[in-house]
């Protein structure tokens, strides 16, 4: 009677161990910043974003050029010209300012829709590869370890270099 009890105490104990060790979770980690930085594709769009911006940062300073030599040519005149005129004069000038402002605004809002544009299918493909390489390697989860993600402490398996090998990079 006595050895039975050691024996299913043991068979319990053997039972517990097994199913702790199989409800451990297999977690791994990747900077994805990092990861997204180093593929060819961001640098490219990066490229492209930044052309972008060169040709609105010039239309906005021909524009401002052209606004101030307006408004030169105004005060210049002003003395010579009728209440009425400058009066016109004034709200020219206004009308371009707004112009100026608005076109700065459409800029901007243009740069975030190309910039979402071109990373989104960026971060959609390092996504992609992380899955197929977590998956691959039996990893449950995968933590992004971009520094100000939370991590604290990522002493696990970094999948880093496995990823970027998958993207060829």
């Amino acid at each position: 009677m006595k050895q039975i009890k050691n024996l299913l105490v043991a068979a319990i104990l053997f039972l517990g161990a097994t199913s702790l060790t199989s409800a451990q979770s297999k977690v791994a980690h990747i900077d994805t910043q990092e990861l997204i930085a180093a593929m060819p594709e961001m640098k490219s769009a990066q490229n492209q974003l930044q052309k972008l911006q060169k040709t609105y940062e010039a239309d906005i300073q021909t524009m401002a050029t052209e606004l101030q030599n307006k408004m030169k040519q105004y005060q210049a005149e002003a003395s010579t010209k009728t209440d009425d005129v400058n009066a016109q004069r004034a709200q020219e000038v206004q009308g371009m300012r707004d112009n100026v402002l608005k076109y700065e605004q459409n800029a901007q809002q243009e740069m975030g829709k190309r910039q979402e544009g071109l990373i989104k299918p960026i971060m959609e493909k390092a996504r992609l590869a992380i899955q197929k390489v977590a998956r691959a390697k039996g990893y449950q989860y995968v933590m992004d370890s971009t520094t100000g993600s939370g991590i604290i402490l990522a002493d696990g398996p970094d999948l880093l270099a496995d990823v970027k090998k998958e993207l060829g990079m």
